[in-house]
């Protein structure tokens, strides 16, 4: 199966793999989800997620949803961000 990824505009670092390009299936608390990548059939998933895992859940709810981790410069941006709001307030 190709599994297609999404990446969600309401969740930071949030994404999902699903067996349907459109991502119709994807939980509507994390949308909008926009489409960012496809895994070709036999092809290994990034990250070395296990593909078995992924399909497993595909076919039992829809999708799989998965979390990047934090990389540093994503922590101090976000640092920043709370230490600009903090002294403007």
């Amino acid at each position: 199966m190709r599994l297609f990824i999404f990446k969600s505009d309401a969740s930071i670092g949030l994404r999902a793999f699903a067996a349907d390009e459109s991502g119709q299936g994807l939980p509507d608390q994390f949308r909008p989800w926009h489409a960012v990548g496809v895994v070709r059939e036999g092809a290994p998933p990034p990250h070395d997620l296990s593909r078995d895992v992924i399909e497993a859940a595909i076919n039992d709810v829809g999708y799989q949803l998965w979390r990047l981790k934090d990389s540093k410069a994503a922590v101090r941006k976000r640092g920043r961000k709370a230490s600009g709001d903090a002294a403007a307030g």
